[in-house]
């Protein structure tokens, strides 16, 4: 197969879809590499390590989409980008299609096969590729929030950890998944007082058995999350439903009850957000103010440490990147149901039931689409 890597072009987004270590396990699997100039220079991987690899480098993204079989990206294909998509072509990529229809709309239009890295699937029940940007985007978030309460940047002017005689920051985490579990370790690290809100029990019985001397749990109802969100001086939104929009946890007409001043942190924003009031912003510009609180809502938040996402990314798209080109998508995603999990997309027809619920389109099941 012909594997192409194009240079990502979000705004602000310095991360790579394909290193150049993962650039030579698929040439010594016997497929071709091409990859954009310059696509690895925001990671610290520049053109001459992946010729070292093996790969071809061209000049335009266009002579990657017109030659190549599979296109491995990190973010969602840009407005430009889907032009360029033909029939037949794999896209494996982040696609977050849920809040997103015109995306949706024109890889239906391209008739590509995108199978999309947030719901690929394990045995376990987790999302394997979308384990590693929590990760890096859970620790991240005390790190920004913190940034964004002091008060030059509008917040309350509260310092996380406090010092002897003055408390400590409040930070509520709503979400005690990957990226909640790890927004709390970093914010509960910095000195914060940390409350994780889930509704799952059992999740709650595990981090209280792991960190139950490290931060506190409680149950993620609505009251109780507006009584604990009035107190808090940061709230990050950690809350994710596969495929789906992130449901909406505080109101708009619930910040006035908020402290003024205190920093939303929104990680679900990929997924449409999961504050009312959140919309997308850059690492160029990453904070707004809507009545007196502060949102951050940055939807690349990894691509701030480029070169330690795309390696882990890296790690975890690899050994599916090479089963898709060493066998194609059909097979690949016949002998491996986590794999199909994550077609989203194939000859112009919708294959994710959670996307199409929010859009409101008519859906075919990946097992037919295998068929199609």
């Amino acid at each position: 197969m012909h594997i192409g890597c194009p240079k990502e072009i979000k705004p602000q987004e310095f991360r790579v879809g394909l290193t150049p270590n993962a650039a030579a396990e698929a040439i010594a699997h016997g497929h071709q590499v091409t990859v954009e100039t310059q696509a690895g220079a925001g990671s610290g991987f520049p053109d001459e390590d992946y010729i070292v690899a093996g790969a071809k480098i061209v000049g335009t993204a266009k002579e990657v989409f017109d030659t190549t079989d599979m296109i491995v990206k990190v973010k969602e294909p840009q407005a430009g980008e889907r032009k360029m998509l033909r029939e037949g072509q794999i896209l494996f990529t982040y696609l977050h299609l849920a809040p997103d229809p015109a995306q949706t709309n024109d890889l239906m239009e391209s008739g590509c096969t995108a199978i999309a890295y947030e719901t690929v699937t394990d045995r376990n029940g987790g999302l394997p590729l979308l384990a590693p940007m929590s990760e890096v985007a859970g620790r991240l978030a005390p790190q920004v929030g913190a940034w964004t309460l002091q008060k030059a940047n509008g917040g309350r002017g509260v310092l996380m950890g406090g010092v002897p005689g003055v408390g400590p920051a409040r930070v509520v985490v709503i979400g005690g998944g990957v990226v909640g579990t790890h927004a709390a370790r970093i914010a509960a690290g910095m000195g914060a007082d940390v409350t994780v809100l889930d509704r799952s029990l059992p999740r709650m019985r595990y981090l209280d058995d792991v960190y139950g001397g490290t931060f506190k749990t409680s149950y993620a109802s609505a009251g109780n999350t507006i009584e604990l969100a009035r107190e808090a001086d940061m709230i990050i939104g950690a809350v994710l439903i596969p495929g789906a929009a992130a449901p909406k946890l505080i109101s708009r007409a619930q910040l006035a009850e908020l402290k003024p001043g205190a920093a939303l942190v929104d990680v679900a924003i990929d997924q449409g957000g999961c504050f009312e009031t959140s919309k997308a912003t850059t690492h160029q510009d990453p904070i707004y103010e809507v009545d007196g609180i502060m949102h951050y809502c940055v939807a690349n938040m990894p691509g701030a440490v480029a070169r330690t996402s795309t390696i882990a990314l890296g790690n975890a798209t690899m050994p599916f990147m090479l089963a898709l080109a060493d066998k194609g998508w059909r097979k690949a995603c016949e002998d491996d149901e986590h794999l199909l999990n994550g077609l989203n997309v194939h000859a112009g027809q919708l294959t994710y039931y959670a996307v199409g619920k929010a859009l409101g389109i008519d859906v075919l099941s990946p097992q037919l689409a295998l068929k199609s």
